[in-house]
């Protein structure tokens, strides 16, 4: 028997929808047209941000993956570091020459890049450094520092000054600088001139600042799963030894002072230590290198011979000198 719904259609009229039924199909409708609208909404913002729309390599890139556990490398892990370029990767077809363990990269110089990526598609991990304890004026993030937290010109360095590191907001910033760092995928940071209690500062610094920065800094790096290195600083490795992963140390066989950070080997944690003798890499002083390889306590250490601006050559303690790619 045909229904009153079947015989309205028939004779060329639609049934009557009954005030209820009118409503929930306003409803329906109207959730069809938001989500449509949203899906737009968000295929253009993700074209936008990670570069669909333009052909601008330097867009930033999606958020990296997050590790489940912090990493902890091992004492002798192979390694090299270039600071001042970008590493030279096809992203499509990854290759890097030397085959270390680790790569110690600028952090602002491959914050849009796919570098970080790159290296962990060949199973490397990255360190991202930054300057932790001095101010850079030529950081995207320079004009956030107050003037009363810069203090003297860091020897040697004339661009540079000591941060007073017990500033909230210089604090600040170097959370949203350990957050940039999470976002890029980096395995672990290394904070550098956090060591300005050994120099002329201007901010009176005293150890204790530099400890509460560093226990600061391992804390925020720690709850991003990221490893953290104390840079130099030797008069506070015992207290800060706990807290850390590993060590990167500069020159200590110049100074004859190795010893002072074998408690990293100790601990069963890597120094990841860095001489500049004259000529390296590529025309190294034998007499040099055969006395920083060898020095009093540094046995164990992941040892490199640089020059002083660590572009992108070095030489190791087995004799091989490599050339790492990069971009000019």
């Amino acid at each position: 028997m045909e229904g009153k719904e079947g015989r309205l259609r028939r004779n060329g009229r639609e049934p009557r929808l009954s005030r209820r039924q009118k409503l929930v199909l306003a409803a329906v409708a109207a959730a069809v047209i938001i989500v449509a609208i949203l899906g737009l909404g968000l295929g253009l913002g993700l074209k936008n941000r990670y570069g669909g729309g333009g052909d601008d390599s330097e867009t930033e890139q999606p958020p990296a993956p997050q590790p489940t556990a912090i990493w902890q490398p091992a004492v002798n892990t192979s390694w090299q570091i270039i600071l001042n370029s970008k590493l030279d990767i096809d992203p499509n077809n990854p290759a890097v020459e030397p085959d270390v363990e680790v790569y110690d990269i600028d952090m602002f110089m491959h914050r849009n890049t796919a570098v970080v990526s790159s290296l962990h598609k060949l199973g490397k991990k990255v360190i991202c450094y930054f300057s932790a304890g001095s101010y850079e004026p030529n950081r995207p993030d320079s004009s956030r520092f107050p003037k009363q937290d810069i203090g003297a010109v860091l020897d040697g360095w004339p661009d540079e000054k000591w941060l007073n590191i017990s500033s909230p907001a210089i604090r600040e910033i170097m959370v949203g600088r350990l957050e940039m760092a999470s976002k890029m995928g980096c395995d672990a940071v290394d904070p550098d001139n956090v060591d300005g209690f050994q120099n002329k500062n201007g901010l009176g610094l005293r150890p204790q600042d530099s400890i509460s920065f560093m226990t600061f800094l391992a804390d925020e790096a720690h709850k991003r799963k990221m490893a953290i290195g104390l840079k130099n600083a030797g008069d506070i490795v015992e207290t800060l030894l706990p807290r850390m992963q590993f060590a990167v140390n500069e020159e200590c066989a110049e100074f004859k002072a190795c010893t002072i950070f074998s408690p990293f080997v100790e601990a069963g944690k890597p120094v990841f230590h860095i001489e500049y003798p004259e000529g390296a890499p590529f025309d190294t002083n034998p007499e040099q290198k055969e006395e920083y390889c060898n020095a009093p306590g540094a046995q164990g250490f992941s040892t490199i011979l640089k020059a002083m601006n660590l572009n992108f050559g070095a030489e190791y303690c087995d004799g091989r000198q490599v050339r790492t790619k990069v971009l000019q």
